[in-house]
């Protein structure tokens, strides 16, 4: 008896051209929000996060408890590169809190005030 290949099956990535690649945070990217990240864990403000790569925006949730909805979101999408920026913080409700084109000064919204020590 002889044993043939599988046929492979057209699927959609075939049948529409080359399937492109999920949006991801670079290594850099990482770098700056997993810094803020820390920084509001050790204040006992934040407890946990969750990151979702999908075909047209990476998201970084970050959650006051787990069970919660997120109380922020990070967000980049290429897309928006060339127009208002490709980051953005959403919060909790939805609304924008800033968008921009640098992470550094997107994240200032949500990045902890200096208190003042007497």
């Amino acid at each position: 008896m002889t044993v043939l290949p599988p046929i492979p099956f057209p699927g959609p990535a075939s049948s529409a051209g080359p399937a492109s690649a999920p949006v991801a945070f670079h290594r850099t990217e990482l770098s700056v929000i997993l810094g803020l990240y820390g920084r509001m864990v050790a204040a006992g403000e934040w407890r946990d996060y969750g990151i979702s790569h999908l075909r047209d925006v990476a998201v970084f949730s970050i959650f006051r408890r787990t069970a919660e909805t997120p109380l922020y979101r990070i967000e980049k999408r290429p897309a928006l590169r060339l127009r208002q920026g490709q980051y953005a913080v959403i919060g909790a409700e939805g609304q924008v809190l800033r968008r921009g084109h640098d992470l550094d000064q997107v994240l200032r919204v949500i990045a902890p005030k200096p208190k003042l020590i007497e």
